[in-house]
């Protein structure tokens, strides 16, 4: 009983999107460091993970991710952010993902 308080505990938030920032779903990886995610905003973008962050994210198909888009060309954006299992669970609870698209 003491486990599921402690995780309660520790997922009591995740980081949200901010400013033009969208939570998107990886879609297909295309190489290199390319992938389509699927943003819920609707759009399909062609995202990257810039080099900064290339070592630190470990992305496959059906991650959940936060995706900047860039400032001039809307279609493409760069991938900042992966949701650990704990979190998209969390997101799920208060209404920020769709429960009704699962990805598994």
């Amino acid at each position: 009983m003491e486990n599921k308080n402690d995780e309660e505990v520790q997922i009591t938030r995740a980081k949200l999107p901010r400013g033009g920032e969208v939570i998107g779903v990886i879609e297909e990886r295309l190489g290199g460091n390319k992938m389509k995610v699927n943003c819920l905003d609707g759009k399909t973008r062609n995202s990257r993970v810039p080099g900064r962050l290339k070592r630190k994210l470990w992305l496959r198909p059906g991650d959940i991710v936060i995706v900047e888009p860039w400032e001039l060309d809307k279609t493409k954006g760069d991938v900042i952010f992966k949701y650990p299992s704990n979190q998209i669970e969390w997101l799920k609870r208060n209404g920020y993902l769709k429960t009704e698209k699962e990805e598994f």
